[in-house]
């Protein structure tokens, strides 16, 4: 792997050998931002109340993890229940770690007024290669794309339609530094016609569509079990 990956609740810790450039919205680290670490949050909702700033909550957490410059992401999901896959094409690889709630579901263009439940999907994708930043862009559309089409294949409806995702979706994606050891020829493109496109798609659903359907054993139990509660 092209990172260690430690699960220690409430926090699951990726560390990159080498610092890495990276694209997304975190609370954070939004935009283009260089990163070693990255760090899933496990909270509660009671943890997060009217009068809590989440920015604050989270640097404090993050530095409690010991991780005071990580890239950082928020979830209700146990974090025990993350996800990894792995796509190679033509010697690109991508890497995707997920976390995979969905009681906050809801359809693209539809949206709530208030969601009832905490849930999110938290997406880190690393890219073998150095991408230029219109190539971190079209990557980052990628990644989104491949979750909504695991998600629909999912099959989970709000009346009458597919969900495409939930109201807190985050997502990062990664890739070694311009003239890194670990870099190659950096990448212009990373559209579905390309390598990396592919290895992205590829390694984005088998994790994302394995997630969503432990969580839906999850709720099952959960359920079976006789709570009136929804899993996160």
């Amino acid at each position: 792997m092209p990172f260690t990956l430690d699960c220690a609740p409430p926090f699951l810790t990726l560390r990159f050998a080498e610092p890495q450039r990276t694209l997304g919205w975190s609370l954070l680290h939004p935009g283009f931002a260089v990163a070693r670490d990255v760090v899933w949050v496990e909270v509660r909702n009671r943890d997060l109340g009217p009068s809590v700033d989440p920015l604050a909550f989270l640097a404090a957490r993050r530095a409690e993890a010991g991780l005071p410059d990580a890239l950082a992401f928020m979830t209700s999901r146990d974090i025990s229940r993350h996800h990894r896959a792995e796509r190679t094409v033509e010697g690109i690889v991508a890497t995707c770690v997920t976390t995979v709630g969905l009681a906050n579901a809801e359809r693209v263009g539809a949206r709530k007024v208030r969601a009832p439940h905490a849930g999110t999907i938290n997406t880190l994708v690393h890219v073998s290669v150095s991408l230029t930043d219109g190539a971190l862009v079209e990557a980052l559309s990628i990644v989104a794309e491949a979750r909504t089409a695991a998600i629909v294949d999912w099959g989970r409806a709000e009346p009458g339609a597919a969900v495409t995702g939930t109201g807190t979706d985050c997502i990062v994606v990664a890739s070694p530094q311009s003239g890194s050891p670990q870099s190659g020829p950096q990448q212009a493109y990373a559209g579905l016609h390309t390598a990396v496109g592919e290895a992205i798609g590829g390694a984005v659903y088998e994790a994302t569509l394995e997630g969503a359907g432990q969580w839906q054993q999850d709720f099952a139990a959960f359920i079976a079990a006789g709570n009136v509660a929804v899993p996160r």
